[in-house]
């Protein structure tokens, strides 16, 4: 658990999620070929608060995993590979002006507020798509991806999933939630 007021795990807590993430970075070397564990495993140990990001996308069921490496900047990619939308974040509408917009019926949360609480990025399209190249993910939910400002400006929001062996963009009411839709994030350590 994180301490009061503080985004940083115990020791046990960390090296409970520390072995869980290696674990699952070793069943899925598909997803991350030439890198190894143990550079990643320092960059997260000297990055508690990141680790305590990652705690929460995996408590909310994302099955955070490294997907790559940015050869700009070194950080390594952690996104959500959970193989359905992660089931912690759904229900959601998209965004907190979203939220603030319903009269009724309001969720109890946004995709975009609860991305920032947890210290994540909601994936982008592209990201999304890259995603989709490691495996078969939202095969019977669909994910918020970040929206363009001109979208969202007119009162739209994007979401994605893969149907036909095809990934697909939709778009709805930003205001609008459904049980089978949450959102997929990522974050750079």
């Amino acid at each position: 658990m994180a301490k009061k007021n503080q985004k940083i795990l115990s020791p046990a807590a960390s090296q409970s999620l520390l072995q869980l993430l290696q674990t699952r970075f070793e069943k899925n070397k598909n997803r991350h070929k030439g890198l190894a564990w143990e550079k990643i495993q320092a960059k997260l140990e000297a990055n508690p608060e990141k680790l305590w990001s990652i705690h929460e996308m995996e408590s909310t069921g994302g099955e955070p995993d490294v997907i790559g490496q940015d050869k700009k900047t070194g950080t390594y990619l952690f996104y959500d590979c959970s193989p359905e939308s992660p089931a912690g974040r759904r229900s959601v509408c998209y965004d907190p002006a979203a939220l603030a917009s319903r009269k009724e019926y309001k969720p109890k949360n946004s995709a975009v507020g609860m991305a920032a609480d947890m210290g994540i990025e909601i994936l982008s399209e592209d990201q999304y798509r890259e995603l989709q190249l490691l495996g078969d993910f939202d095969t019977k939910t669909s994910s918020w991806v970040n929206t363009p400002a001109a979208i969202r400006k007119l009162g739209g929001a994007l979401f994605c999933d893969r149907r036909y062996n095809t990934v697909f963009v939709y778009h709805n009411g930003a205001e609008s939630y459904y049980a089978a839709r949450g959102f997929r994030g990522m974050i750079r350590v």
